[in-house]
């Protein structure tokens, strides 16, 4: 899928809607991530529309929390967004706040990553390193098995993206540690470069 999109007017968007830097981060993460998996799974040439869809997928999240997914569209149109990207930032809420499925493995992927890339950024703060770089998928297990930590990270919709996406847990897990790994340093950048 080609999008029309910028990045530049998907980042403006972005930040017009979300002024907490913990929900920017969580957007710049989810897309490095989602560009990684495009490349990894063979969407090379679709790194930029899943990208996108990852940086926008809670756009609506900080400021209509109650209307998450629900109010996405409406914020989307500013910029022209085509339909797929608006059908994938509705899908990755499917359950709790869209009955939008995800249907496009891009969209199974999104909703997958984006509970689990929260978890996981919890658990590298708590590591010496307060990174992934060195995070093991065992270490993860154990926090993923820990109801109590990152409790607002809900376990069942990552068992649940594991599985519309007919991976093993485990294979998800690492996965997303990789993911994560691969754009660690080009997103804390970015944040400096938005704080200053």
């Amino acid at each position: 899928m080609e999008t029309k999109l910028t990045r530049t007017d998907a980042l403006t968007l972005l930040r017009k809607y979300n002024k907490e830097s913990f929900h920017v981060l969580h957007a710049l993460t989810v897309e490095g991530a989602m560009r990684y998996c495009a490349k990894e799974l063979g969407y090379e040439n679709e790194m930029d529309f899943w990208g996108l869809c990852g940086l926008l997928h809670d756009v609506d999240f900080e400021m209509y929390p109650e209307q998450h997914c629900k109010k996405a569209p409406e914020l989307l149109r500013e910029i022209d967004a085509e339909d797929e990207v608006i059908h994938a930032v509705c899908s990755h809420g499917y359950g709790p706040c869209s009955d939008v499925e995800p249907v496009h493995e891009m969209e199974k992927v999104l909703f997958a990553v984006d509970e689990l890339t929260g978890l996981i950024g919890a658990a590298a703060k708590m590591r010496p390193s307060k990174s992934v770089m060195d995070m093991e998928l065992s270490s993860l297990k154990k926090k993923f098995k820990d109801k109590r930590f990152a409790a607002g990270c809900s376990r069942e919709t990552i068992r649940l993206g594991a599985e519309q996406l007919g991976w093993s847990l485990d294979e998800l897990l690492e996965r997303s540690i990789l993911a994560m790994r691969s754009c660690e340093e080009t997103v804390n950048q970015e944040m400096e470069k938005l704080s200053s």
